[in-house]
């Protein structure tokens, strides 16, 4: 983000009791002097920014999602693995910092449209800050000052869902009315469409979760969210000036996007930069690509199946696909699944030269192992070393936005489509059906990921966004607000396997790459590796299996139970916290 030092000391006046500002030491700014010019403001605001994911959040932010396998089973949908006393994001401190700015931005030295500007950018932080408060805890409570250690609002109870969200909502609107900035090359910086891109967000969360999550009893309200985020995004459409990026064409335009140096700025609306200057990188390959670092998160075969063919028609509508491999399954089709995994052709850069780059066994349980974030050098893969930006929002995400939010409104038209979807798909190479909406629903689609959904175009949005946006950290959100918290339930399962001890070529470069096996054969090919998936390794039950013993597709821990409960859709509040106020209460279940 905008690494300001001093606007971050500058701050961190602030974090301490109101009293600490009288005692200031020689060489310290005052709080007049921060707070009585444009300047003192520019650098105090500065200090919002951290609340924004780092770049190494965000290539992580996924690994918690019904397309991800991974090394373990997330605590969180074990059985009794989780409750109130590992439960973690009961903090304010961000917070005092922001309402401290707001109270104090008040000096009439300082224009009025300049204040209003810096007041619209701290309102736009608490409105993300109390968002994501919502999203994990659900009512929480709402507070818009600073207050002291004194003060008896410290120990209040939680307030409703529906007041601090249309606090939230007027912050957003406050931050979209008044922020000044409507252009800014770096991406790294809040600007207008950028506010509006958040609360096309935030509207449609908020609107789809009170739609389905009907427990609430909010389904009357939830039109009035929704139609909030296609205001928004329309107006990120029409004004902001940004575009889908398709210069580097149909093959290459989609990864692009999240291995290039520095932002594509005519998609990339906001981004986590890297400063090699002053040390600032991600990990991304050590992440995405180490045996023993990071989770080794792989797309489930599940998932595999919701990309289209070439031509725009199911791929699950083609005879016999359940049986066919790797090398098969993954020709013709929806040109981001390349940009998205390894798949034949993939090569990496070694010491300078270029090799073959089949899913590596080390690292992918299920085979579809993800290339989106890592850069094809193995030089970045043995720390963080990576220097790509990482992008926290992108235009493709508000199309995305407007079209479900339209759908779910029921105004989705022909033209909608074809600015939205149809604009995504043809950026991902689809040939067909780019200019009318679908008519017959997705048997797939509805059997394996949302039966309750009859609308054509609603279900096509919906795997719409899960291909767009995989791996970007939007999918655990996205099954909370669809209340299809059970999706994190399925097997996470594998290409398939046709036989055991038959060698595959996974990329088809005429060298062998991966032999499953329930019998280790007394010699191995060379340059192979070899899977054991026998029922049981040194009598322990063993977590890589093949559906139908010997032969289906991989499945992955199978053998520890996921059990996904209504409770889960909101976080406990932390014990300890909720000891220190017992006014807080507990959320249902824990």
């Amino acid at each position: 983000m905008k690494l300001q030092h001093i606007g971050l000391l500058l701050a961190g006046l602030f974090f301490t009791g109101c009293s600490e500002l009288e005692q200031v030491p020689e060489s310290t700014a005052t709080k007049n002097a921060v707070f009585s010019s444009e300047k003192g403001l520019e650098l105090y605001a500065n200090s919002f920014y951290d609340a924004l994911p780092s770049a190494n959040d965000i290539i992580r932010s996924d690994e918690m999602a019904d397309f991800a396998a991974r090394t373990q089973v997330p605590d969180f949908i074990r059985e009794g693995a989780y409750g109130p006393r590992q439960s973690s994001g009961w903090s304010w401190t961000t917070l005092r910092n922001i309402n401290y700015f707001i109270e104090n931005t008040t000096d009439p030295a300082v224009p009025v449209d300049v204040r209003r500007h810096y007041i619209g950018l701290a309102r736009f932080f608490r409105a993300l800050f109390y968002f994501d408060k919502v999203k994990r805890f659900g009512d929480v409570p709402w507070i818009n000052k600073a207050m002291g250690v004194s003060d008896q609002d410290l120990y209040k109870g939680r307030d409703s869902r529906v007041m601090v969200m249309d606090s939230v909502l007027a912050d957003l609107n406050y931050a979209t009315q008044n922020i000044r900035t409507t252009s800014d090359n770096s991406r790294t910086l809040i600007t207008k469409s950028v506010a509006q891109g958040f609360k096309s967000r935030i509207c449609l969360f908020e609107g789809t979760f009170r739609k389905y999550q009907t427990s609430y009893k909010l389904e009357g309200t939830a039109a009035k969210w929704l139609a909030e985020a296609v205001t928004a995004a329309e107006a990120v459409m029409k004004e902001g000036g940004f575009s889908l990026y398709e210069a580097g064409g149909t093959d290459k335009s989609y990864r692009q996007l999240f291995i290039n140096k520095t932002p594509i700025t005519n998609e990339i609306m906001l981004s986590a930069v890297v400063d090699p200057a002053l040390s600032i990188f991600n990990d991304a390959n050590w992440w995405w690509t180490s045996a023993t670092y990071g989770a080794r998160v792989s797309l489930t075969r599940t998932f595999v199946n919701t990309y289209l063919n070439i031509d725009g028609t199911p791929f699950t509508s083609k005879p016999g696909y359940k049986t066919l491999t790797f090398m098969q399954e993954v020709k013709g089709r929806d040109k981001r699944l390349s940009q998205t995994i390894r798949t034949p052709g993939y090569t990496r850069v070694n010491g300078g030269v270029s090799e073959p780059g089949p899913p590596v066994f080390s690292y992918t349980y299920t085979g579809y192992q993800p290339i989106k974030w890592t850069l094809d050098d193995t030089f970045y893969d043995g720390g963080s070393r990576n220097d790509n930006s990482i992008s926290i929002m992108r235009y493709a995400e508000i199309l995305l936005n407007y079209a479900e939010a339209k759908a779910e409104l029921g105004t989705f038209t022909d033209a909608d489509w074809t600015q939205t979807i149809g604009a995504l798909r043809k950026r991902a190479g689809i040939t067909g059906g780019l200019t009318a909406r679908p008519t017959v629903a997705d048997p797939y689609l509805q059997a394996n990921y949302f039966p309750g959904i009859s609308d054509p175009s609603l279900l096509e949005i919906r795997r719409e966004r899960g291909i767009e946006l995989a791996l970007e950290g939007f999918r655990f959100s996205d099954l909370i607000r669809w209340k299809r918290g059970e999706l994190m339930e399925q097997v996470w399962n594998g290409f398939y396997v046709p036989a055991l001890d038959t060698p595959l070529d996974l990329n088809e470069d005429g060298k062998n790459d991966v032999v499953f096996y329930k019998v280790r054969p007394a010699t191995q090919l060379a340059g192979v590796t070899y899977i054991n998936v026998a029922e049981t390794v040194n009598g322990v039950p063993n977590p890589q299996r093949l559906s139908n013993d010997t032969s289906g597709e991989l499945t992955w821990l199978s053998n520890i139970p996921r059990k996904w409960n209504d409770k889960f859709y909101l976080y406990p509040i932390p014990e300890n916290d909720r000891l220190q106020n017992p006014e807080l209460g507990q959320n249902p279940g824990w």
